[in-house]
């Protein structure tokens, strides 16, 4: 495979910019950490969702985290970890992650510099990672709060209707 040493394409503007002017017009809380970071928090369904967005410009990648606290006990870290994995598989973009050191989970997604970097497309990411978050949020407390073992948490959680009532 050949890779290209030099391109002539300009460097990619700073995305955490547009990011900024998404953030200002839905009036969310944010702090903007340096030129290169952005930390705001947005109420969701579930829970108060902690998001922060750093630009790596050498890399020309953008990388996106947003963080819910569940109060994961240590003894349940094996089985919440089951549940990360099954919802994992149920998605299309980004990812769900968690620490043994704290007791958030994360959902978490880089992306690569290029036309996909337009406010729409972040507006797009933003939504794509709130409805994620809170369509996978009861999958999470049926296992923890509810007695449920991780896979019938997930399968109650991300049950698919269709029609309606």
């Amino acid at each position: 495979m050949a890779w290209l040493a030099e391109t002539s394409e300009p460097a990619p503007k700073n995305p955490v910019d547009s990011l900024e002017q998404i953030v200002s017009a839905n009036e969310w809380p944010f702090e903007r950490i340096g030129e290169d970071e952005i930390a705001f928090g947005v109420a969701g369904l579930h829970a108060q969702y902690q998001l922060w967005f750093g630009w790596h410009a050498e890399s020309g990648a953008l990388e996106f985290r947003c963080a819910f606290d569940l109060g994961v006990p240590d003894r349940r870290y094996v089985e919440i970890c089951e549940v990360l994995a099954r919802v994992n598989q149920q998605l299309w973009i980004g990812h769900f992650e968690t620490s043994p050191k704290d007791a958030q989970v994360t959902f978490r997604h880089t992306t690569l510099s290029g036309p996909g970097l337009t406010q729409p497309n972040l507006e797009s990411l933003v939504e794509v990672a709130l409805s994620a978050c809170d369509r996978c949020y009861p999958a999470f407390m049926l296992m923890l709060w509810g007695g449920k073992k991780p896979e019938d948490a997930v399968a109650a959680a991300m049950l698919e209707t269709v029609g309606e009532a």
